[in-house]
């Protein structure tokens, strides 16, 4: 019988990839004997079986990216395409990147015999049957999937959203489907959607140059668009409608949008294409107004008369080819991508064009050029934090720059004091409830708003809600968190999806206000585009976080400083900083169903993970809950799409983040889990009975820095080692004891 932690490795599967890469592994030991498996020798057997099989014509993957064929790839391109089910099956297997070698974890390995080997063998082989027998007796059909879609998504809006068949439909087959065809290049992002929580009216499938746009919000891009009655399909190039609407308004944002439709219509041919308004999608005045002025020119395919795969495949590649043209030109014009066209004589706004690396790397370029260096993966760490979750804590050591280091980050996105975006709100000791940041009603029953409900009713102004509005809470803890906080903290927690932003419930009730003070406060919500930093010092002056706070928050600390790090003396140019749109920062799941199909693997692999930290966290009951998985799989997701770290690293710093936080006491349970825990993140064996006496060996290492470069995540390790210090040398621990 297999081992338990091999016995369902084949439960979710989106590919064939990680049964592929077993039975390599197995096909290795086979003729070596040997459990050490040389990573570029276990590729070519994994590129070998794909090459073989599709030459033979038995039905297998598709190659991955713009390849049309297995044997276009490389073997170096298998030794990337390895880190796919290698993450995937992190959980039994681990690479020694130094080594090249890949090995099971020791506690599997021990296990490993000839007769278990050959059961897992027989498990792969047979999960990799069932799985070629469906590509073989099910090959996609974009005709078929159109006219699924239009047959039943009518109906399926009286279904649980959740887990719907027509999601994956939509978010995972027939993106992959597309991405796969020859004339889809690598920089192309593929996105549907059915709805964020809730059934779409009109749902939709986009194809995105990321070079110019990775959102609909803003940009050009392609798309097929679906009636609400479903009886028709657009295939379109069009524009997107929010931000220009944020920007400019309503009115001035529709004819933004013709104007720059009638422009891409005299510069492109659009041949076999209609270049009219005369796209009808719903009923509904509004919302069908956005999509006939954002549209540049578009194919309809009625129900009952959708065109064959090979028709609906020209009619795409016609469009992609008008698309690449306008893509060249705006590459090839970047003043024309910087400075939209004028309305009136009122010129947009000038957003960054930039994609998330290229504007992460510019963040940082301007902190360094200010004179401030932090700790390597910071930056990128509190951008993916804000992106998570709007709600984040500094902490570290006082006079490490953690104010500072809010002021700039929001200052390289165009959020300064002197436009009113950025607003820094010192914490006092003596604040005991929402009243002191939100404001109160005097004797005479008029509202006197405080600075938080100041800028909450600035920033959602219509004319504001594209723009990122920042608040630091510098030194919030000097005055109880839970206490003057708890109303926005619950507030948070109640967001939503409203067409196309996020909203939250009230913080200030209508009905609690005079008539004269309703029209500003009343009703006013957290809206999407603000984003809370608070900074703490934990001393004798300063109160303990609890785990409602701790929950909901990134905790980024950095206690670790090189006092050497020198100012730049070299000159240099001068920076072009544009303002960034709110979609840069702005959270785009909100409910993990949101994104599971998309990014099954990646989601299954990180819950993997806190499942066995969660057993090892019950022993002093600190496990965590839904809301923590979520956020921390979100962090993972965003940090994947935008390539800001490795995964390793990522997960380091969730574990850093979400979970050490938690770990606090004085009793041998709490030493027992820190030292598993320190195991975890270590990926070796540590004698945990007789550590429990005494673990001096192992965080005295840190001391001298003789660890981190073993451990297979060095952050969280390091701070583990400082708590099990604390605990043998005060007899007490926590996170914020280093």
């Amino acid at each position: 019988m297999l081992p338990e932690q091999l016995s369902s490795i084949f439960r979710v599967k989106q590919k064939s990839y990680k049964m592929i890469l077993i039975l390599s592994l197995i096909q290795y030991y086979e003729q070596t004997k040997s459990l050490s498996f040389p990573l570029s020798t276990i590729a070519e057997r994994f590129l070998a079986y794909f090459q073989e099989n599709s030459a033979e014509g038995k039905k297998v993957d598709l190659p991955p990216g713009k390849a049309s064929q297995w044997s276009d790839i490389t073997l170096s391109q298998s030794m990337s395409l390895l880190k796919t089910p290698l993450e995937a099956l992190s959980s039994i297997l681990e690479i020694d990147d130094s080594k090249q070698v890949i090995t099971f974890h020791p506690d599997v390995a021990d296990q490993l015999d000839d007769s278990v080997i050959q059961e897992l063998k027989q498990y792969a082989l047979s999960e990799l049957q069932s799985y070629n027998d469906k590509l073989t007796t099910h090959v996609f059909s974009l005709h078929h999937a159109l006219t699924e879609i239009m047959d039943s998504y009518t109906s399926a809006r009286n279904q649980a959203f959740a887990g719907h068949p027509l999601g994956t439909l939509f978010r995972q087959s027939i993106p992959e489907q597309i991405k796969s065809l020859s004339f889809i290049g690598p920089n192309y992002k593929i996105q549907g959607s059915v709805g964020q929580g809730n059934w779409a009216n009109i749902p939709w499938i986009a194809v995105m140059d990321k070079r110019i746009t990775d959102t609909t919000q803003h940009g050009e891009y392609i798309v097929y668009l679906f009636s609400e009655d479903m009886e028709s399909v657009y295939l379109t190039l069009a524009q997107g409608v929010t931000a220009p609407k944020d920007e400019l308004g309503k009115k001035e944002g529709y004819q933004y949008l013709e104007d720059k439709a009638n422009e891409m219509r005299k510069l492109l041919p659009l041949e076999g294409m209609q270049k009219d308004d005369g796209i009808h999608l719903t009923s509904k005045n509004g919302l069908g107004r956005d999509y006939q002025v954002s549209t540049v020119a578009y194919i309809r395919y009625d129900r009952g008369a959708i065109p064959d795969d090979a028709q609906l495949q020209a009619d795409l590649e016609n469009v992609v080819t008008n698309y690449k043209m306008y893509v060249e030109h705006v590459l090839q014009n970047k003043k024309a991508d910087n400075k939209s066209s004028s309305v009136d004589g009122k010129e947009s706004p000038s957003l960054s064009t930039l994609t998330v690396s290229e504007q992460v790397k510019q963040i940082k370029t301007h902190i360094t050029h200010q004179g401030f260096h932090y700790p390597g993966g910071l930056i990128e760490n509190l951008y993916l934090s804000l992106k998570t979750k709007p709600f984040v804590i500094l902490a570290g050591v006082s006079g490490t720059g953690k104010t500072k280091l809010v002021k700039l980050f929001a200052e390289a996105v165009g959020a300064t004091k002197d436009n009113g975006q950025f607003a820094l709100i010192p914490v006092r000791p003596d604040w005991s409830d929402p009243s002191d940041l939100l404001g109160y009603k005097d004797l005479s029953g008029v509202f006197r708003s405080g600075r938080l409900a100041e800028v909450l009713v600035d920033a959602s102004k219509p004319e504001n809600q594209h723009k990122p509005y920042f608040i630091c809470l510098d030194e919030m803890n000097l005055a109880r968190v839970e206490y003057y906080f708890s109303d926005i903290l619950s507030v948070i927690e109640t967001q939503e999806w409203k067409q196309d932003r996020i909203v939250t419930s009230a913080l200030i009730h209508r009905e609690s206000l005079l008539p004269e003070d309703q029209s500003l406060y009343g009703g006013l919500a957290i809206p999407d585009n603000v984003y809370l930093i608070g900074t703490v010092n934990m001393d004798e002056t300063t109160h303990p976080f609890s785990k409602k706070v701790l929950d909901r928050a990134n905790t980024i600390e950095f206690n670790y400083i090189d006092l050497q790090q020198y100012p730049m003396t070299t000159s240099r140019e001068e920076e072009t900083l544009l303002p960034v749109h709110n979609s840069f920062l702005r959270n785009e799941y909100l409910q993990l169903v949101d994104v599971y199909s998309e990014y099954t693997e990646l989601v299954q692999s990180t819950t993997e993970k806190l499942v066995k930290i969660n057993h090892i966290l019950e022993e002093i009951h600190s496990h965590v809950g839904f809301r923590i998985r979520d956020s921390i799989c979100f962090y993972m997701i965003y940090n994947e799409r935008f390539g800001l770290l490795s995964k390793e690293e990522a997960f380091d710093l969730q574990l850093l983040q979400k979970i050490l936080p938690r770990v606090q006491g004085s009793s041998l349970s709490v030493k027992r889990v820190l030292l598993k825990l320190l195991q975890g993140t270590l990926g070796e064996k540590l004698p945990i009975n007789n550590l429990l006496d005494d673990a001096s060996e192992v965080y005295l290492k840190w001391n001298e820095n003789q660890e981190e470069k073993k451990a297979k995540h060095p952050q969280s390790a390091r701070k583990i080692a400082f708590m099990l210090r604390r605990l043998e040398e005060d007899g007490f621990t926590s996170y914020w004891l280093s």
